[in-house]
């Protein structure tokens, strides 16, 4: 029977003949992952407006809040809290780990599986994440969304056995799209795929996915139209004398997106603690969010109804201030108490909200120099938002798209450097997704030497210091080899030539020096090899190989079925190339 690995170069040299090379299929594939995704975002959407038509009797986002405004106040606390049962129900029951999955599990897959995702999973975190907002939960949909793409990509990947770099150039494909078809920006796609996931830029992996992003956008502007998600005027900045402002109001983003990560774990610390079953955290969370929205309807679902008008200037001051914090409250305890969904528009709420808060009160002060505070809410936006996902480009790139203006660079720029760079040095990370992998127990610190453990061969380790033996040779035959031709390792072999066992002249000396080893040839004298290894198989692999058979070396061969010995690979030898490589890694 073929190996997987004999299957997996089987169906790719296949590919590679019927398309001509391999760079070729990775840009047909992106076309493929770039149509997958954007109808199953498609979906995804029409599913979110399924459940909220069911829990509101509304399917649009863009009018959620009005719709809320005028329910009668039974209703705001039943659907958030009825919503929350069927959700902890269901990820209780049907999710692995019992809890939802999104974009630290990405992150988490690209850096130590390859890329590998469950798809069952990722069905049943988009099923949740839209239950979820449909009730009113205070979540976004990017983040599900996200998840999705990943996950159509692996699938495509893992069903078709393609290698690892080219299983993660795909996946950057998927997280693109989605990226793209969620918010309608094909550029911003690009590089949120390549600074979250891929963590390089290189052309050969920067084509494919700028083909899926472009794609998925064509596709999604043929369901939902040729418009950002948000429509602004256009802004502009006064006087560059607003640039200490711009400092002043990064500093302010960096203590509310602060502010709300610890309100988030605060809150998951909190709730379970309570002595009430997993599966009903949910409910209890959905009820005080339906309390925050008898006040505050603005909260409920996405926001994003409440973030357009903010940017319009329809807004007074009292509003976005109270919107500020009854959103971070809202949102903290959706998310913390075990809602499906993304805090990527939670942040734009809450940063749009902090923005336009800060322009009205600077307008009070310096009525003169200060730009209109439309301008502020759009850097609000970008601030806060850019220092919770610790991606600074892609969510400067995703706000110029969303709100069609490219009229503050400089104040853009400022802002989300100044408000990523603070809330770093304040939380000690490099963004909302990475804390909650490590509260988790997993850091991605580990994960750069663990990519280069698995993308580094052992093809310059295998050493020549050996040779082969018939297993009926006898001892004389053997004791003369190892005394005149002195090598590391002789392998003993069949008559095919298959290896069969391993000495060394230690190990010679102590097998044959008991009673009775007259008899006894160089075949039965011999430690079996019932493990060899491959010569392109990653450094990875060499050492849970040798770690699993307590072994001082392997046999190398090029075939598992020939097992005709290459080369040698010795436990010091792998050691030191495993260090040299974490070095490289880290360097």
């Amino acid at each position: 029977m073929p190996s997987q690995r004999q299957k997996r170069r089987s169906i790719r040299a296949r590919l590679r003949t019927a398309f001509g090379n391999e760079y070729v299929l990775l840009l047909i594939f992106s076309v493929l992952i770039g149509l997958a995704v954007s109808h199953g975002i498609v979906g995804f959407r029409k599913l979110v407006g399924l459940f909220q038509l069911a829990a509101f009797a509304s399917e649009t986002e863009k009018y959620f809040a009005t719709v809320a405004a005028v329910s009668s106040w039974w209703h705001l606390l039943l659907a958030p809290t009825l919503g929350g049962l069927l959700v902890g129900l269901f990820i209780y029951y049907f999710m692995p780990d019992r809890r939802n999955q999104g974009i630290p599990d990405i992150m988490e897959a690209c850096a130590y599986r390859g890329g590998r995702m469950d798809m069952k999973a990722s069905l049943g975190a988009a099923l949740a994440s839209a239950a979820s907002i449909g009730a009113g939960a205070s979540v976004g949909r990017e983040g599900p969304a996200v998840h999705i793409g990943a996950s159509i990509s692996s699938w495509i990947t893992e069903r078709l056995k393609f290698s690892r770099s080219f299983s993660l150039t795909l996946l950057g494909c998927g997280v693109a799209s989605a990226v793209s078809a969620s918010f309608n920006v094909p550029i911003a796609g690009v590089f949120f795929a390549l600074e979250v996931v891929i963590g390089q830029y290189t052309l050969s992996v920067f084509a494919p996915i700028v083909i899926a992003s472009v794609v998925s956008a064509v596709v999604i502007r043929n369901y939902f139209g040729h418009y950002p998600a948000f429509v602004v005027p256009e802004y502009f900045i006064d006087s560059l004398i607003e640039v200490p402002l711009f400092l002043v109001l990064g500093l302010v983003c960096a203590l509310v997106a602060c502010v709300f990560m610890y309100c988030v774990f605060a809150v998951q610390d909190g709730v379970g603690k309570l002595p009430i079953p997993v599966w009903m955290r949910p409910a209890i969370g959905g009820l005080a969010v339906g309390c925050i929205a008898l006040a505050y309807p603005q909260i409920l679902g996405v926001g994003y109804q409440a973030t357009g008008l903010a940017l319009k200037e329809a807004m007074p001051f009292a509003l976005m201030f109270a919107l500020i914090l009854a959103k971070l409250a809202a949102s903290s305890i959706s998310l913390g108490s075990g809602f499906a969904g993304g805090i990527f528009s939670p942040s734009l709420f809450i940063g749009a909200m902090t923005g336009g808060s800060f322009g009205l009160a600077v307008a009070q002060i310096l009525p003169n120099f200060a730009s209109t505070h439309g301008a502020y809410t759009v850097l609000g936006m970008v601030g806060v938002a850019s220092a919770v996902l610790g991606a600074p480009i892609s969510t400067m790139l995703i706000i110029f798209e969303l709100t069609n203006n490219t009229q503050m660079t400089v104040a853009v720029m400022v802002t989300v450097t100044t408000a990523t760079v603070v809330t770093q040095q304040i939380t000690g990370r490099r963004s909302f997704f990475v804390w909650v992998l490590e509260r988790r127990g997993v850091t991605l610190d580990d994960a750069s030497d663990q990519e280069a453990m698995l993308s580094t061969t052992i093809e310059n380790v295998i050493s020549d210091d050996f040779m082969t033996l018939p297993k009926s040779a006898t001892l004389k035959e053997t004791r003369e080899l190892f005394a005149n031709k002195r090598p590391g390792v002789v392998f003993i072999v069949d008559t095919k030539g298959r290896v069969e066992g391993g000495l060394t002249s230690a190990g010679f000396l102590e097998r044959t020096h008991k009673p009775g080893s007259r008899r006894m040839t160089a075949g039965s004298a011999a430690k079996p090899c019932g493990t060899v290894i491959l010569s392109h198989a990653s450094l990875d692999r060499a050492l849970k190989l040798m770690a699993r058979e307590n072994a001082e070396y392997l046999p190398v061969v090029d075939d598992i079925q020939a097992r005709k010995v290459l080369g040698v690979l010795h436990r010091k030898d792998l050691m030191l190339a495993c260090s040299n490589a974490s070095d490289d890694s880290n360097a």
